[in-house]
């Protein structure tokens, strides 16, 4: 399987069903642990490359491992919502100054950077559906197509998201949704908070110039 023709244009491929109950299972474990909204899991077997969500994804972009993981649950006591952004920096071990890798950062003790354009465009970011998403759970919405502005300022986010249709990503539970790595998304409050678990991975299909290594 291909990614389709379509993914370069938009930057959005959706895999309705994608997860059976059962490929399910461990995934629910994961994010029913007690973490906080935006917490990195540990990458182990939950999605190295024979877990189902990775081979699922790897069927169609070969080549790609993941290399991030976090989980996302809002709740009516953790409800929250972003503005249209790109996400641009990686976790990585240790801070090693290397050609056109900059905007170092640490967060939680964990060193992040912002990798050359050329990089980015080789990552996409996963998300996995735990639980049925509408428009009243807060979804992520995203502007199609975006990713292929490059680089965008955040101060022009708003006004670049104006200019592309945009789609709210409202889900049954086993869905899964692969966008390119640059692709503009927002999420607003959910409007009735209840539970709407998901699960964030980021996968690349570069490696890393040594001796930069990807957090663990």
């Amino acid at each position: 399987m291909t990614a389709p023709a379509d993914f370069a244009k938009t930057g959005r491929l959706w895999l309705r069903k994608a997860l059976s109950e059962a490929d399910l299972t461990p995934y629910d474990a994961i994010a029913n642990c007690n973490h906080g909204p935006g917490a990195r899991l540990d990458l182990g077997g939950g999605f190295g490359v024979q877990s189902a969500l990775t081979r699922a994804v790897t069927a169609i972009f070969p080549d790609f491992q993941a290399v991030r993981a976090v989980v996302f649950n809002k709740t009516e006591a953790n409800n929250w919502g972003v503005p249209w952004h790109q996400d641009r920096l990686i976790p990585v071990a240790a801070r090693h100054e290397i050609e056109g890798f900059h905007n170092w950062s640490q967060k939680a003790g964990v060193w992040h950077c912002e990798p050359p354009l050329a990089f980015l465009n080789q990552m996409l970011f996963v998300r996995l559906h735990l639980d049925p998403t509408d428009a009243d759970s807060g979804p992520m919405e995203i502007a199609l197509g975006s990713h292929r502005a490059g680089l965008i300022p955040s101060a022009a986010s708003d006004a670049t998201s104006a200019t592309h249709e945009t789609e709210l990503s409202t889900a049954q539970r086993g869905d899964i949704l692969i966008l390119h790595m640059l692709t503009l998304h927002r999420s607003r409050p959910a409007q009735l908070p209840s539970a709407r678990r998901t699960l964030r991975i980021d996968f690349a299909k570069a490696a890393l110039p040594a001796p930069l290594e990807w957090a663990a």
